[in-house]
């Protein structure tokens, strides 16, 4: 069974760790997540921009992107947890940090169209879409 690290957003904290639990719950032992339990679930709904004015989270960023990256290191596929196209600077960072290090990298959804926000340079690094975990696990095996 190959192991995965899961990338997303903060905003999607409860989904992720869902879909993490039901990864596990099919056999899935190695899964990565982002580590998002330090901030109010609200923070994550803020702009990065806004969450920036806060002089612990500028501190504290740093760190918590480069322990990411290693989640995604030590991983042999990465997925994406792009719920409504949504993927923020960082993830985009994680997504070509994967790409870089020939790791396969899984979608919940398929990029937006760039008409409508989406970023091509993103969609063409997803080796494809998977919408659920049971559908994830099969490609894990």
């Amino acid at each position: 069974m190959k192991s995965v690290t899961i990338c997303g957003s903060g905003r999607y904290f409860d989904e992720i760790n869902q879909f993490a639990a039901r990864l596990k719950q099919l056999g899935v032992s190695m899964i990565f997540t982002p580590h998002f339990e330090t901030r109010r679930k609200n923070f994550y709904t803020l702009e990065e921009r806004e969450r920036m004015e806060s002089r612990i989270y500028r501190a504290q960023l740093p760190m918590a992107v480069l322990q990411h990256l290693d989640r995604i290191r030590k991983a042999e596929v990465c997925f994406v947890y792009n719920k409504n196209g949504y993927l923020g600077i960082n993830t985009t960072l994680e997504i070509g940090f994967a790409h870089g290090r020939e790791i396969p990298i899984y979608a919940l959804e398929a990029e937006s169209d760039y008409t409508n926000g989406g970023e091509i340079c993103r969609s063409v690094l997803f080796t494809d879409v998977v919408a659920t975990p049971e559908e994830l696990f099969e490609l894990l095996k």
